[in-house]
């Protein structure tokens, strides 16, 4: 059905992935209208504006209207992978790392901007529902996504739907002490949360510059610590096996409480090919009965997942 420019049920999907230093629209062609016949039509990512909420509002909308322009459609359904969720109670965002989202009635001010429906959910959650849904997990009943980029979340597929929660933090596994740690290892690491010893603290890539920096002194970003340890240093090699070993702590204890069929990993510090070859004899020591055979793998749609994601929650 046409109206105007506007095309009801037209099969095509929009979505946005809103991050911490970019903002990305993904337009995906669904006419052929199965669950995998889809194409991306358009993809566009600019800088996030730093701090600015109604910068970041506005960022949105003519990312949108720009994908609407290049689908020849307007009015169409929009979902939106954020750095945090929107509170059940309140309505407002929380827990998100760009903290000038928090407090804010995202979701209500977006839809009375856009004059249309808008779905907002966490960014880890859109990985998982992309993953699931034509990624790595899409052979899978219960999928564990987790983001190892600059902070550290997760997401969690059950049956191709995004496993929320009551209060909105389903899958929050980064902001959980890492297990098995000494307190005081802990306190070594403060959260932007405002707590110490979280996950996020030593599995993200910055945790992973928090730990070479705190063995050595020196500091350097995760991309330089891992390019050391592949060419030789003892140093960078000795930091990058406490990543590892922190990394079989955090997904031993998710194991243990959900079992999922399957852990996929997007993010910066998805790209580490130690990851793949050592989580494997590592994850038994901290599973409990000492066994584990758990995929552990890659994001297929590399770090297009997330926006991809958001796309498919415009469907739901």
């Amino acid at each position: 059905m046409e109206i105007g420019r506007t095309i009801v049920n037209s099969g095509w999907l929009v979505g946005i992935d809103l991050g911490g230093t970019k903002t990305e629209v993904i337009l995906i062609d669904q006419q052929g209208g199965g669950r995998f016949d889809n194409r991306e039509h358009f993809r566009k990512r600019v800088p996030t504006p730093q701090g600015d909420y109604h910068a970041t509002l506005q960022t949105i909308h003519s990312l949108i209207l720009e994908a609407e322009s290049q689908a020849g459609a307007s009015g169409l359904s929009v979902g939106i992978g954020i750095p945090g969720s929107v509170s059940g109670i309140t309505g407002r965002i929380k827990n998100g790392n760009s903290t000038w989202l928090n407090g804010q009635p995202m979701q209500d001010d977006l839809r009375t901007l856009l004059q249309r429906p808008v779905t907002l959910s966490n960014d880890a959650n859109c990985l998982a529902l992309s993953e699931a849904t034509d990624g790595a997990g899409k052979d899978y009943d219960v999928v564990f996504a987790a983001i190892l980029g600059t902070g550290c979340g997760s997401g969690i597929s059950v049956n191709g739907r995004v496993l929320s929660g009551p209060n909105g933090v389903a899958g929050e596994w980064g902001h959980n002490p890492l297990a098995w740690t000494a307190q005081e290892e802990l306190e070594e690491r403060p959260c932007f949360c405002g707590r110490n010893g979280c996950n996020e603290t030593f599995l993200s890539g910055t945790g992973l510059s928090l730990t070479h920096k705190l063995l050595t002194s020196k500091a350097l970003p995760a991309k330089d610590i891992v390019g050391n340890a592949n060419q030789g240093d003892r140093a960078a090699a000795d930091s990058l096996n406490h990543y590892l070993e922190h990394l079989a702590r955090g997904f031993g204890a998710v194991i243990n409480l959900l079992d999922p069929d399957i852990i996929v990993l997007g993010g910066g510090m998805s790209n580490v090919e130690q990851i793949y070859q050592e989580l494997p004899w590592r994850l038994p020591e901290h599973v409990f009965g000492g066994e584990c055979g758990t995929p552990i793998v890659r994001a297929a749609h590399g770090d297009s997942s997330g926006v991809r994601g958001a796309a498919w929650l415009s469907k739901a």
